[in-house]
Order: C-alpha cells, then structure tokens, then sequence
C-alpha cells in the first residue's frame, strides 16, 4: 500500500514539475520579444555629449564633426583590342606649315658723307652669305678736311681685309690692315708770319698683319681653354723713321667647377731706327692668376711678372687684381682694380695722338707702378647703360710732347723723370634707341701732379667723347 502511494506522489510531482519549465519558457520568450522591440524602437534626437568622467573615452573615440568625403582610388586596366573593320579610315595627313621668312642681312653697304671744313667722307663694306662657320670680307675708308691756313690739309685712308672660320674645335681669325695718313706741318707765326712759306709733306704708313686660334666654349665644369695670337706691323714716315714689331700672345685656362686657374703671357719684339737713333724694345710678360666666379662675385688674382730686354734691361713684379660684385642683377654693379705694368712707348702711339712729330724721337718706355680704379656700372633699363669710376695712378717716366725750339710746327717728346701722379674721374653714358641709332658719351676729368716737369704739357685736364 505503501509503496503504490510512492509511486502516485513521485508521478504527481514529476509532471507538475514538466508544467512549470514549460510556463517558465514559454515567459522568457515573450520578454526577449518585447525587450528587441523596444531597442528598434530607440531614436537620437540629439547629438552625443560626453560629460567629463568620460574624457578619456572620447580622446580614443572617432572625431564627430570629420565630414571629409571618401574617395575611392581605382586601377584601371585598358586591354588592347584590334580594330577589325578598318575600311572606312584614311591616312592621316599632316598639314604642311608655311615656311618661316628668313631675315634679310644686308652684307654690303657704301656710304658718303660731306660736312663743314671742306670734308669727305666715304666708306664701303663687303662682306660674303649669312654662312654662320664661314666669313670674308674687306672694309674701306677715306676721310679728307682742310681749312683756311697754308695748307691745312689732312686726308686719311683704311683697307682691312678680314676672314674667320669656326671648327668644331677651335675658331680660326685672321686679318690684314693698311693705313695711310696724309698731312702738312703747317702753323703760323704771328711775330713772322714768313716763318713758314711752304709748310712741309708728311706721311704716315701703316701695315698690320694679325692671326688668331681660340678654342670653342664648352660647359663643361672642368673644361680645358686656350688661345693664341699674333700680331706684326710696319710703320713708315716720308722721312728715315722707320719701326718694326712682333707681338705673340697666348693664354691657357684650366676651369674646375667655379674656379678658374690659369696662365697668360706675351712677348713684344720691338725696333725703331731713324736717322740718329736706333733703339731695340723688347718686353717678356708673364700672369698666372686664379679667377672665381659663383653667385654674382667675380675675383681675379694674380701677379704679373714684366722683364724687359734689349737696350734696357730690368726684371719688375705688380700685382694684378680686379673684383666685381652684382648687387642688383642686370642694373648695379660694384668693380675694383688694382694692378702696375710696363707701357711700351712706340712711333706708332705717338703718331697716333699727335701726327705733326718732329724726327729722330727717342724712345723710352714707361712704368706704372701702381694703378688702382673702382666704380660703378650697370642698365637703368632697356637701351641704357651707365658707367662710374675714379683712379689714381702713379707713374714713372711719363713721355709729354712739347714745341721744338727750331721749328715750331713739329713736337718732341720729353719724359717726366721721376714719379708722376695722376688722379681722375671717368663717366660714360650709352643709350640705344634701335639697331640704327646708338649714342655713347664719355668724359674725363684728371689732374696730374709732375715729377720734374713744370707742367704736363698737352695733356688735358677735361676730355669729352661723343660717338653717333
């Protein structure tokens, strides 16, 4: 009895307890329903604040306010595709462009001119094509003027015969120059005016004969330079003076990246004779020197080395510096120089500034020892430049022309032994309107201190140039 009231309760309790887990499930459901329908139902109607305690959330957090717009980066591969139906292109044609017109050069010209005191003038040029690696041609020119005094008469006459050729290496020049001056000695003395009937012919002639080699540019940082000249002449009077000279000039120039080394000399072979006098002139020069050149400065140094030999015979050292400093590109410049040399005195220079010289000059070379200069240059605009400088010179046995006592149409030439100070100022203006029409003025203010003379005789104190 016992046991079936057992097995009764232990039936009961069991399905009783089968009841309860299913209500249990069947409550949880219901809830997780309702629950995710409450959290699809959640909208923001504001922004998101973050209070203070979660500082440290919203430095690790995505910046709200970032609005930038995405773009997508993409990789496009095109495949090559053969046109099959190829019957309806044509060729393309390439239109012809009209031919540029070339620029006319005018190669030769001839000219005349005549102006006040009975002058003429005339000149010609020749010249052949515009071949670029390839020029000849010959220039001439005649000037006459004479006055109102006994023969006062000058006539002058130029033939230079010129050609050039460019190679791939080098440059070859060359050129040949005849000169003829013509003049009386004419003047007047007020105190006897029968002094000077028939004033005296003079002639003056001039052959020159020059050949030079210089090597192409290159821009080649470490290029390699050189050049070689020649120059010989032969000067002649109606009378006995006579002069000869070779000049051989050269320089090689070795350029690493912005410094340049380098080394130049020359040597003059001179002679002059005339009735009385023979002198032999001869001068040896030698400049090696470093040049600088970066960044708008230009630096030059070095000595120059001059031995003279023949009738005069001395060894002499001068520095040999120039600088130059760009402050405004293209519109200011700031150059120095400081350098000495011998000047080889000649016929020719004498003639050159003073025809009328009497005969039988001795010639004596000069020296300056110390030569410094510095200025100003530039463009202040198209078509205008400019130039500004001052020097001061010191000078050693400078020639001066003075009246002879006999004959006082005709000039010598005296040396002022001793040191010669000269100091000036030199200004000069161009401006260029077109390719026809250029004008340069220049003038000149000096003032000498003589060595043993009492003055510098004919040698101005203001000179003016003008050239149109």
């Amino acid at each position: 009895m016992r046991l079936t009231k057992f097995i009764y309760i232990t039936v009961f309790c069991m399905a009783a307890t089968s009841f309860t887990i299913k209500a249990q499930e069947t409550k949880t459901t219901e809830k997780k329903t309702e629950e995710k329908s409450v959290i699809e139902d959640i909208e923001v109607v504001r922004p998101y604040k973050p209070i203070l305690a979660e500082a440290v959330k919203l430095r690790r957090s995505p910046d709200l306010n970032d609005v930038k717009t995405y773009k997508a980066k993409f990789n496009y591969n095109l495949t090559e595709r053969k046109l099959e139906l190829n019957s309806d292109i044509n060729k393309l044609q390439a239109q012809q462009v009209a031919e540029e017109r070339k620029a006319e050069l005018i190669n030769n010209y001839v000219k005349g001119a005549v102006g006040s005191a009975n002058t003429l003038f005339a000149e010609g040029y020749v010249n052949m094509g515009d071949d670029p690696a390839l020029e000849a041609g010959a220039y001439f020119q005649h000037l006459g003027q004479s006055g109102k005094l006994n023969k006062q008469k000058a006539d002058q006459q130029k033939l230079s015969v010129f050609g050039r050729t460019i190679g791939d290496l080098a440059t070859l020049s060359g050129r040949v120059n005849f000169q003829r001056n013509g003049l009386y000695f004419y003047g007047i003395d007020n105190s006897n005016p029968t002094l000077n009937p028939d004033p005296e012919r003079q002639v003056l002639k001039f052959f020159e004969a020059e050949g030079e080699v210089v090597n192409k540019f290159t821009d080649d940082p470490d290029a390699f330079s050189y050049a070689a000249k020649a120059n010989g002449y032969i000067w002649s009077d109606k009378f006995s003076a006579k002069e000869s000279s070779i000049v051989l000039n050269g320089y090689v120039n070795k350029r690493i990246n912005s410094f340049n080394l380098g080394l130049a000399s020359s040597v003059e072979l001179g002679s002059t004779k005339d009735e009385l006098t023979a002198v032999g002139n001869n001068i040896f020069k030698l400049n090696p020197y470093i040049k600088l050149q970066t960044n708008g400065v230009t630096v030059n140094a070095g000595i120059n080395f001059v031995q003279e030999f023949g009738d005069v015979s001395s060894s002499r050292i001068f520095p040999a510096v120039t600088a130059d400093f760009t402050m405004i590109p293209d519109y200011l410049q700031i150059f120095g120089e400081l350098k000495g040399d011998v000047n080889r005195n000649s016929l020719k220079q004498f003639t050159d500034e003073n025809p009328f010289l009497n005969s039988n000059i001795f010639i004596k070379n000069s020296i300056e020892k110390l030569s410094i200069s510095g200025g100003i240059k530039g463009t202040g605009g198209p078509g205008f430049g400019y130039k500004a400088k001052i020097y001061h010179k010191i000078i050693e046995d400078m020639p001066l022309f003075v009246n002879n006592f006999t004959d006082f149409n005709k000039f010598d030439v005296i040396y002022d032994y001793g040191t010669t100070k000269l100091t000036g100022a030199e200004g000069e203006i161009s401006v260029q309107v077109s390719d026809a029409l250029k004008w340069t003025g220049k003038i000149n203010i000096e003032e000498y201190k003589p060595a043993s003379e009492t003055l510098s005789w004919f040698k101005p104190q203001m000179r003016l140039s003008s050239d149109l």
